[in-house]
């Protein structure tokens, strides 16, 4: 009877092993995550492995990506800005043969779904409608940051927008003119259109645009470093950069 329950227990334990080897744990901010997000059926479907989606955004303190990775957190995949993924790398969490450069990201506004569409198409224009706007939406990560810290000072609005603007630290900048608490909203391309109720305007003029790049990588302690190489190589394909360029974000093709 012992032995019974010993093979028992060892059984369960192989089972549980064979079953986590079969998920790959991804972290996305939330530039990437549409393009992730859609890309998960695929990657299911071709691997018959379960991508577990652990965070959408970037974050912020405890919670933000960076953090959960230092703390040790399993993780297979992490898509996070350049800057940040090499700060990741030399710290020796992230592998460095599998760090690669997925997407380069813009910002653009977006209106409630319907409203009226400011012409932001030259930097006179982008003034006004922060000027005109009621209320502004902003994401507290690099894009807000960007806008707050150096884009409203270089267009001498700073002042008139502080006290309507909004930083939003979780979801979506654009959630909150969707649901009516904020008139326009700015945040990375790809994030503004994969939220209903509203309407993308545009990017950012080209002369005051900031550009991010977003890379990929695989953990240092990957629980399954396989699985996450599949779905890298999925991100990297003709199928991945197409699925990129449909959300909003510029591919980088592979070296």
């Amino acid at each position: 009877m012992r032995y019974a329950v010993v093979t028992l227990f060892a059984a369960s334990l192989v089972a549980t092993a064979a079953t986590q080897v079969r998920e790959v744990r991804v972290m996305s901010a939330g530039a990437t995550a549409p393009a992730y997000l859609q890309l998960v059926p695929a990657f299911e479907s071709k691997t018959k492995q379960k991508a577990v989606t652990l965070a959408t955004l970037t974050g912020l303190g405890a919670q933000s990506i960076v953090a959960r990775v230092r703390a040790g957190e399993p993780v297979d995949v992490v898509l996070i800005a350049s800057n940040v993924m090499d700060d990741l790398v030399n710290a020796g969490l992230i592998r460095t043969d599998s760090r690669i450069d997925v997407a380069r990201s813009s910002i653009g506004m977006a209106v409630r779904a319907g409203a009226r569409r400011p012409d932001i198409t030259t930097v006179e224009g982008l003034k006004q409608a922060i000027l005109n706007a009621r209320s502004i939406a902003v994401s507290s990560q690099i894009s807000g940051v960007y806008l707050t810290n150096e884009l409203f000072p270089k267009l001498g609005v700073a002042e008139q927008a502080a006290p309507k603007t909004t930083k939003v630290e979780k979801g979506a900048a654009g959630d909150l003119v969707a649901s009516g608490e904020a008139e326009i909203a700015f945040q990375q391309i790809s994030e503004l259109r994969a939220v209903k109720g509203i309407d993308y305007v545009g990017p950012l003029p080209a002369s005051v645009q900031r550009i991010s790049v977003f890379s990929a990588g695989i953990a240092a302690k990957a629980p399954n470093p396989a699985g996450a190489k599949a779905l890298l190589e999925l991100l990297m394909s003709a199928e991945g950069r197409g699925v990129m360029q449909q959300t909003g974000l510029d591919p980088i093709a592979p070296r």
